[in-house]
This record gives structure tokens, sequence and C-alpha cells, in this order.
């Protein structure tokens, strides 16, 4: 998505050069030019915009994390888990803020939860309880 990025400011900003030339040399010529620039540059953003929303969410978890949970009342997540509790009546500890555990994007390869009351996380676990209460 960056390359996206780096394209519209560019664009933008030889608009921005190309309008400030035409202005300086001929206002009367640089009206339609302005308008032609105006419309491509209306119809390129909004085709952008498009893009960037729905191709993010038309594809799949694109991390190539694989996550599986076996096991009876096991726990597994490609990313992080702020509160897991797998006892009966178990309560843990309340999660740690945010800012004390930052949440990371999932890491590639595989997360897996074996056996019962298992947790496992591809990111950070704030806090986790196992055990009956």
């Amino acid at each position: 998505m960056k390359p996206l990025m780096y394209t519209g400011v560019g664009l933008c900003g030889a608009g921005v050069i190309a309008l400030i030339v035409g202005a300086s040399v001929d206002v009367d010529a640089a009206d339609p030019w302005a308008s032609v620039g105006g419309g491509i540059a209306s119809l390129a953003g909004i085709a952008l915009a498009l893009y960037a929303q729905f191709a993010q969410s038309a594809t799949p978890a694109a991390s190539g994390t694989q996550v599986s949970a076996d096991g009876e009342r096991s726990i597994a997540a490609g990313g992080s888990i702020g509160v897991a509790t797998t006892g009966n009546g178990a309560a843990p500890a309340s999660a740690p803020t945010p800012s004390a555990a930052p949440t990371l994007p999932p890491a590639p390869g595989s997360v897996k939860a074996v056996g019962d009351r298992s947790i496992a996380a591809g990111g950070h676990i704030g806090s986790a309880s196992t055990g009956d209460a």
C-alpha cells in the first residue's frame, strides 16, 4: 500500500508544480488545464480509495500464520490475547494496560495450542489462567 501512497503524493506534487508554472506563464491557458487535471485527479483518487478499501478486506490473513487449538478448552490466537481463562470459575488478573503490552502483528509461521486447557498466541498474552478456582 505504501507505493500507492507515494504515487499519490508524487502526482499531487507534480500537479501543484504544473499549476504554479501554468499560472505564472499564462493564466488564461492554465484554466482549462486545471479543469482537466482536477477531473483526472479526482477519478484517480476515487479509484485508489476504492482499491485501498476493498483490496485489504477481500484478502484473507496474508500473514501466513496457521492457528490451531487442539484439546478441550484450548485457546489459540494468531495475534495477541488480552485475557484468557480455560478453567472452571477461574478469573485471571486484569490485563495489562495497552501501553504496557504493545500489540504486534502476528508472526508468520504457526501457533498451536496442544493439550487440554492450553493457551498459545502469536503475539503477547496479557493474563492467562488455566486452572480451576
